[in-house]
């Protein structure tokens, strides 16, 4: 079983798919970004060259970010992509039917042993499998952000997924130096759930006044060794996104999941967090999208 495929696609080019081309390029791999225009595929081809350079500078990129990034493709329609590809991550904004009818213009491009995957942190990898053809060669990858820098990648199958297919996931993970966890597809699956759950209760205790934000934060970071804080990581991922997977898991799992009216707030307000400059801290220019 190869360490990691030799060539595969990515759909959506935004930060996460960026990382998730950037991590499989300096694995080897040949890679196709899909977007949606000649604009957003620049725009994606930037963050992967970005991306690549970042690690050069702080050494932790084997090689000459240019001979990485000249393995990298970029196009903007899923006829685009290489049908040899071994694997293709979708990796477009968390809506289910969006999602669905990606996933199934890519099985009628790619061959029948093509491993397609959705970089979901929270929606039904059952009900996006019924919308393909082979859903035995389907399953979740939930990758982490910032993908180049996260350890864990969350394997999610569902009942139709093949155990060849998740074992060959398995080890393309560790041939991008990660480690996987394997989840059943159950609402939140493991990650989300717990860290959602967590975010949206250090919000009410902001809300309430209970503690500053870096208070809150600082009280995880050195009392149970979070890396980041639940506000801190609400940035990093993104108001608006914490917001759908919150509204998604409320309506599944009821009302421990129901987001605080600051979360709704700040959203409207457009304080989506690190994208942005500004959620419950402020950001530096660059490190927005």
């Amino acid at each position: 079983m190869n360490a990691f495929p030799a060539t595969a696609g990515v759909v959506g080019g935004g930060r996460m798919g960026a990382g998730i081309a950037q991590v499989l390029l300096t694995a080897g791999a040949q890679v196709t970004i899909v977007e949606s225009s000649p604009e957003a595929a620049g725009a994606a081809r930037g963050r992967v060259a970005s991306g690549l350079a970042k690690a050069g500078r702080r050494g932790v990129l084997d090689g000459v970010p240019d001979d990485h990034l000249s393995r990298l493709a970029t196009v903007t329609a899923v006829s685009g992509l290489d049908p040899e590809s071994a694997l293709v991550v979708e990796a477009v904004p968390e809506q289910v039917d969006l999602k669905a009818d990606v996933l199934s213009a890519v099985e009628r491009v790619v061959r029948p042993e093509t491993v397609l995957a959705t970089n979901t942190s929270s929606l039904p990898i059952t009900e996006l499998a019924a919308a393909l053809e082979r859903p035995g060669q389907f399953l979740g990858m939930h990758f982490f952000n910032p993908v180049p820098a996260s350890a864990l990648v969350e394997l999610v199958v569902s009942a139709q997924t093949r155990t060849d297919v998740l074992d060959t996931a398995r080890g393309w993970i560790r041939g991008i130096g990660k480690t996987e966890v394997v989840v059943r597809d159950s609402p939140g699956f493991a990650t989300s759930r717990l860290g959602v759950l967590l975010g949206l209760e250090a919000i009410r205790m902001l809300e309430e006044g209970v503690a500053e934000a870096a208070d809150i934060d600082t009280a995880m970071e050195l009392g149970y060794r979070h890396p980041a804080g639940p506000l801190k990581s609400t940035d990093l991922v993104g108001l608006d996104v914490r917001l759908a997977v919150a509204e998604h898991l409320s309506q599944r799992l009821g009302e421990r999941f129901t987001p605080p009216d600051l979360l709704r707030r700040m959203v409207a307000e457009g304080k989506l967090g690190r994208k942005t400059g500004q959620g419950f801290y402020a950001w530096p220019p660059h490190d927005t999208v």
